[in-house]
């Protein structure tokens, strides 16, 4: 009998098992970003983020929406949520305030798409680079979970589909986030379990 695994334990972070069960592969044809106009509070940015963002603020505003330009202009760039987290500023209770839209109607990240056009150098939030995994910091240790949500089916459908776990989709900002090394790691930790897992 196989002794029963809840969590992956990579040097001082514990990773929920979905990074290797879940199949995900984004799928911006049928979900149009849906996951930056949702929800009821911005995206979660460091102090360090929120500087970059103000300093690459006239070249990212070329492409925000108007609604989005005028609540940063009043408001900011960024404001603190009710648990107490610093997050990107929304419009209307929901839309992030730097989303724009590509032909189709498809959401898209308008401090990411300064930065493909090699206007800037920030590419985006950590956080919504890692979506969606979500990050959250303990005094003893860090958890790397799965945000479960029904926007996100049309990934999980595309993922299967093409046989891409989320930790392998999610392979460029883990790596950035925690290092090579604990990538490696937890690659090797994820095909390892999948193997025993199979058996």
């Amino acid at each position: 009998m196989k002794e029963e695994t809840y969590m992956f334990q990579i040097q001082n972070t514990l990773v929920s098992l979905d990074l290797a069960e879940r199949f995900f592969c984004c799928d911006l044809e049928a979900c149009k970003g849906e996951c930056c106009i949702e929800g009821d509070a911005g995206a979660p940015v460091t102090e360090a983020e929120v500087a970059e963002i103000e300093k690459a603020l006239p070249v990212i505003a070329e492409d925000m929406l108007p609604a989005g330009r005028r609540e940063v202009e009043e408001n900011g760039v960024s404001y603190i949520d009710c648990e107490g987290d610093r997050v990107t500023t929304i419009v209307d209770g929901r839309n992030c305030a730097f989303t724009c839209y590509a032909p189709g109607g498809v959401c898209l990240c308008a401090i990411e798409k300064a930065r493909l056009a090699g206007k800037i150098e920030f590419r985006k939030p950590i956080s919504c680079y890692l979506y969606p995994v979500r990050v959250t910091e303990y005094p003893t240790f860090t958890a790397v979970n799965y945000h479960r949500w029904k926007i996100c089916r049309s990934a999980e459908a595309n993922g299967r589909r093409l046989g891409i776990r989320l930790y392998e989709f999610l392979k460029e900002p883990l790596t950035e986030r925690f290092g090579k090394e604990w990538y490696d790691e937890l690659a090797l930790c994820c095909s390892e379990y999948l193997k025993a897992y199979s058996e």
